[in-house]
Order: C-alpha cells, then structure tokens, then sequence
C-alpha cells in the first residue's frame, strides 16, 4: 500500500511553518519596525533633532562589519521569510473565515490585505533609502534612473529630508505605515490564539483591547516618525552632520576616504537623484 504524502512541502509541516510565521511577525520583524520607527522619530526637534538622529545612525553604523551580518540575519532574511510565506498563506486560503464572527471576518481580510501591502511597502522602503544592491552597473542602469538609495548614513536627517520630499513619496509611505501599524498589532492578537495565549472568547477580548492600546501608541509613533522627515530642513541639518562627521575624522573614529560615499553634499538632480556625492568635510 502506498503510504507516500503527495502534497507539498509547505502543506505537510504548515502547523510548524504557521506558527513560526506568526512568531518572526513579532521577533525580530515587529521589534525591529519598532527601532526603526523610535530611531527616525528622533529626527523631531522635539525629540532631538537631525543631531540626535545622527547620532544614532553613528552608533547603528559602529557594527561596521558585523551590520551586514546583522541586518540578513536579524532583518532582512526575517521579513523575506514572514513576506514570502505570508503570501503563501494568502495563496492557500487554508483558514475557513465562514466559522469567523462578522468583525473578526473583516480584520482576517484586513490582515491579509495589509500583509500584501506591507511587504511591498517594505521592499520599496529598501529601494528608496538603500537600494537592494551595491554594484556600480545596478547603481547606473536601476538606482540613479528610478531614484533608488536615497539614504546616506553619514549625512543622514539631511538625505532623509531629500528623500521624502514631494507628495508622492509621503503618501506612500502614509499607505505603508498604516499598514505595517494594522498588519503587526492585528497579527499581535492572532498570534496569541495561534500560540494559545488566550483562547477564551473573554481572554481574546481583553486581549484586542491591550493590543488597540498598544496599535494607538504604535500609530502615534509611526505618525510622529513620518512627520519628522517631512520636517527637516536639509541645509540646517547638515550643518550638524558635517560638524559631526568632521569630528569623527579628526578623532579617527572614521577614516575619511573610505567614508565619503556613504555622505551627501546636499546637491539633488531631478527626482532628488543625488548629481554629486563628494561629501567633503566643510564643504
């Protein structure tokens, strides 16, 4: 008699697959959302200014060699993981939304809707602000026409307020905040049925509430951290960055040839496309 299971990989370890999907949506994918946006929230002057956000981005590019590293092992391999087999999920249609109350209907299409989104919203974050890749013929035939890679580190609340200028680019980062806010929260409160955290219908309410306190804080700052871009005044800011950046050359924490492509001299070409990043110290 033939014992052999036919069915793909993914559909005969989904408990497992599911449940580790559920958990990489809250760590590293949810806490490193929260960095990001608590680390560009700092660009308000309110908080602590382009300085401030500089400083950060210093401590962040202090891994050196380590961040790549850092970054696939903690980020970027985490949300490809949660994005690819979210759409996966999507694809299979697997849970049966008919057994749902009307609301909890709603936010089963609404996470799914988000996830969509979100994970497009990010690989067009990465695009925008860092560019995918590095090489020079992707920078000349991909980056520099479609404006990618827009974020320079050393010269960061000042390439950050190049970046986002216009409506456009505002209004979908609106779009993806939004959704990367409803998807984590929402994604929150199922995971701990998934996990079986709460599995009462009185624990799951008590939950929903908690999370929609933890959503309002979680928008608030997402809101605060889009307004903060928009605010920067590129020329102001960097006046801190290259006093900053001066220091660090002086005191050799930086070496100065190796660090220049990583600023910006502030000149913007059409599209705010960066016509010229020689990034000298006082220019």
């Amino acid at each position: 008699m033939d014992t052999a299971d036919d069915r793909s990989f993914l559909a005969r370890h989904e408990f497992l697959i599911r449940r580790i999907h559920s958990l990489t949506g809250l760590l590293p994918v949810g806490a490193y959302m929260m960095v990001h946006l608590i680390v560009n929230l700092s660009v308000l002057p309110v908080i602590g200014g382009p300085g401030m956000y500089q400083k950060l981005v210093y401590q962040i590019h202090g891994l050196g060699g380590l961040l790549p590293f850092v970054e696939w092992g903690f980020i970027f391999g985490p949300i490809l993981f949660h994005g690819i087999i979210g759409l996966w999920i999507v694809r299979s249609g697997l849970s049966n939304t008919g057994s749902y109350p009307y609301p909890a209907n709603i936010r089963y299409s609404l996470q799914r809707i988000t996830g969509i989104v979100a994970f497009v919203f990010i690989l067009y974050h990465v695009f925008h602000m860092h560019g995918w890749f590095h090489f020079e013929a992707w920078r000349v035939g991909v980056l520099d026409p479609l404006a990618g890679a827009q974020f320079k580190p050393y010269s960061a609340a000042s390439s950050l307020g190049q970046a986002m200028a216009g409506f456009w680019v505002p209004a979908v980062y609106a779009v993806g905040l939004a959704a990367c806010t409803f998807h984590l929260i929402n994604g929150l409160w199922t995971m701990g049925i998934t996990w079986g955290v709460w599995t009462s219908p009185k624990a799951q309410e008590g939950a929903a509430n908690v999370c929609g306190l933890v959503g309002v804080v979680v928008g608030v700052v997402a809101i605060g951290a889009l307004v903060g871009s928009l605010s920067v005044n590129p020329q102001e800011a960097k006046i801190a960055e290259d006093r900053m950046f001066q220091h660090k050359i002086t005191s050799g924490e930086l070496p100065e040839r190796e660090s220049l492509h990583k600023r910006s001299d502030g000149t913007e070409g059409p599209h705010g496309k960066q016509v010229s990043a020689v990034g000298r110290v006082g220019e």
